[in-house]
């Protein structure tokens, strides 16, 4: 019997009323099987990163407990992206019905050809940090720091909160 591993998951989405979306993926997260939904941030608007223009995003985290192995869970985040219309070819910083990204799974760290554990970008992205300081600031992010105190780090411009 796999043992219950705490992770977060970050939850994006710029289309198709943004907000539905990532309340819907709340939801479609509590489904997974050996998967827990026990914690989930306030919704956050920001502002889209890199070169192609597109709306505002609204962002959260999920704080899960999990028996799955990272790369299982993993590929069960890509079927609820699937699931919610997002195509599997990605375009790099463009917009998205649904981005589910996995964040931290327990001490694990991790670095293969599709997944990096922690995730590679949550030191520099305060819409990341700012929603799993709601649910998880003392969590110590294997090899990063503790969140709140990275979160401390992060510039606020283009983040407000969407609800108290």
């Amino acid at each position: 019997m796999q043992l219950w591993q705490p992770a977060y998951i970050g939850i994006g989405s710029n289309l198709n009323d943004p907000r539905a979306q990532v309340l819907r993926a709340f939801g479609a997260l509590e489904s997974l099987e050996r998967t827990r939904l026990i914690a989930r941030s306030r919704l956050y608007a920001s502002s889209p990163l890199g070169p192609v223009a597109q709306p505002d995003y609204v962002n959260a985290v999920a704080g899960l407990l999990t028996q799955l192995e990272p790369q299982v869970l993993l590929a069960a985040l890509r079927a609820i992206e699937s699931s919610f219309g997002r195509p599997p070819e990605r375009e790099r910083w463009g917009p998205r019905v649904l981005d589910l990204d996995l964040l931290v799974q327990g001490r694990v760290q991790l670095a293969t050809a599709d997944l990096t554990l922690p995730h590679p970008g949550i030191v520099a992205r305060n819409f990341v940090l700012y929603p799993l300081s709601d649910i998880a600031p003392e969590l110590e992010i294997p090899g990063l720091g503790r969140v709140a105190e990275l979160g401390s780090r992060v510039d606020a411009a283009g983040i407000r909160p969407l609800e108290p």
